[in-house]
């Protein structure tokens, strides 16, 4: 499985320069590329509403939260989308793909499986950040 350069530069500009707040990745003809990008102003919902129903997908999302002490922060989720709904194929190229896609791109720091919205739920990704 390829890798598309496109996926590693818009990676690395989340997270350096924080120019998106999500980036969702698909896998076609043999390569992952870069499916949808969700500008800084994005909100957690609109990253959710953004994954198809019925297909799988890579995202990465740029969670920033206030900590116990009232410190600003920030953590880079990696999350691979499997719905239950999606084709057992996709479901198990996704799956056999993922650990080499995570490894091109450098700085998760949390990686959450999820095959229905309530297992990636905002309550879920605050608990996973602290």
């Amino acid at each position: 499985m390829a890798v598309h350069d496109d996926c590693k530069l818009k990676f690395l500009e989340l997270k350096a320069k924080r120019n998106y707040r999500f980036i969702t990745f698909k896998i076609e003809e043999q390569q992952v590329i870069v499916d949808k990008i969700g500008g800084p102003d994005q909100t957690y919902e609109d990253f959710t509403n953004s994954l198809p129903g019925d297909e799988c997908r890579y995202a990465v999302f740029d969670f920033d939260f206030t900590t116990d002490e009232n410190c600003q922060k920030s953590k880079i989720f990696f999350i691979a989308w499997s719905p239950d709904t999606s084709r057992v194929r996709m479901k198990m190229v996704y799956a056999s793909s993922k650990d080499r896609f995570k490894r091109e791109l450098d700085g998760i720091q949390v990686e959450l499986q999820a095959t229905d919205p309530s297992e990636m739920s905002l309550d879920i990704i605050k608990s996973r950040a602290i």
